[in-house]
């Protein structure tokens, strides 16, 4: 049961689900709202270049109604005569058809955004498998369009009723009119009645953007099993991360062991811990922690310590002290300066004696470690 609810698809789409949709063409889009617009552009067009369209649909017709006696014995002259009627009907509609294709363009991208993808102009052979598309057919999208193209067409068929009905007396008296006066008229008739199916199709467009959002989240919400692929994918499987985080260590351990050689003395637990120590007073401000372990790290830095010779000191609060309070390759803390200064300067007499000869120096002791700093120190 859990493994079947697993693979349901509750979750909301990642970023990264809606980027990679998004690259193959998946964006909410609503024709409805494309519609709207552009019929709100015709109709504003309308409005604005009215007067300039009716002296063109006056000059068609006054062209058109015109009877020369040239027409009727020449037929060239009639062709063109009627391409000039052509053209001022053309010259007249022009402006408002720039504009439509403008907003046609412009548009889509108010829900969606700018979008160009060739992914989703490719061929898909799903595309024509018959089972995909019989459940189409009966899927909730269809199910929601029939709903909308119901809604839209009784709104504009109740909307172009009431206006014949309302405006049958202006419309029938239009035959009456001279030319001058019934082509404004007809124009303003055409823009209140257009006016009022896009105030209409408004409803629509509020019910359908909602929904194409909606819609368009709920294709791509994901289940738990693919977010979890997704981080898989994004972050890389965790067994090849630890087996790189093996790698890092020990090449890290690696490198760490060749600077052992290097020490100036090595402080032991003495079997649990084990801490390099190195310092130049030229280039160093403090004796640096320059390699350090526990258990078999620290064994095998004792016996690097013996090969070449390296002072090897017994004193389990301060290797406690310096293995938990500093960090590999940094300078050890100001309270441990005192400890590993008598530490340090046993370390060179041991070294001047086998260079030189002379009596071996004390082993230091009771070296002043601050209880707070040892991990293993029992307050007073």
């Amino acid at each position: 049961m859990a493994e079947d609810s697993d693979l349901e698809k509750t979750e909301p789409a990642s970023p990264r689900r809606l980027e990679k949709a998004r690259e193959e063409g998946q964006i909410a889009r609503s024709r409805e709202l494309v519609t709207f617009v552009m019929l709100l552009t015709g109709l504003s067009g309308l409005w604005a270049l009215g007067p300039n369209m009716s002296e063109h649909f006056n000059s068609a017709l006054r062209n058109g109604l015109q009877f020369e006696r040239a027409s009727a014995f020449d037929v060239e002259h009639m062709l063109v005569q009627a391409q000039a009627v052509v053209i001022h009907g053309f010259m007249a509609v022009l402006p408002i058809l720039g504009m439509m294709m403008l907003a046609a363009f412009f548009a889509p991208m108010l829900l969606g955004g700018w979008l160009f993808s060739f992914d989703s102009l490719a061929p898909k052979l799903s595309k024509l498998n018959p089972i995909t598309g019989i459940g189409r057919i009966f899927s909730v999208e269809t199910l929601a369009e029939l709903v909308k193209t119901i809604i839209k067409s009784l709104l504009v068929g109740y909307i172009s009723y009431w206006v014949i009905s309302s405006n049958s007396d202006a419309i029938l008296g239009l035959g009456h009119e001279q030319l001058e006066t019934a082509l404004p008229h007809t124009l303003a008739l055409v823009a209140k009645t257009s006016l009022l199916i896009i105030g209409s199709l408004l409803i629509v467009v509020l019910i359908d953007v909602p929904y194409q959002l909606w819609s368009h989240a709920h294709k791509l919400r994901m289940s738990l099993e693919d977010l979890r692929k997704e981080q898989k994918e994004s972050d890389g499987d965790p067994q090849v991360k630890a087996q790189i985080r093996r790698q890092q260590q020990q090449m890290a351990k690696r490198r760490m062991m060749s600077d052992v050689p290097k020490a100036d003395i090595i402080v032991t637990n003495p079997s649990h811990f084990a801490v390099a120590l190195k310092y130049h007073d030229t280039d160093m401000r403090a004796p640096r922690v320059i390699a350090k372990g526990m258990d078999l790290v620290a064994l095998r830095i004792r016996d690097i310590a013996r090969e070449h010779n390296i002072p090897v000191l017994e004193a389990p609060p301060l290797t406690r002290a310096l293995y938990k309070h500093t960090l590999l390759g940094h300078e050890i803390p100001v309270p441990l300066y005192a400890a590993v200064a008598e530490v340090l300067a046993w370390a060179y007499q041991i070294a001047r004696v086998a260079s030189d000869g002379g009596t071996l120096p004390t082993t230091p002791k009771d070296l002043p470690v601050p209880l707070d700093m040892d991990p293993q120190a029992t307050p007073a």
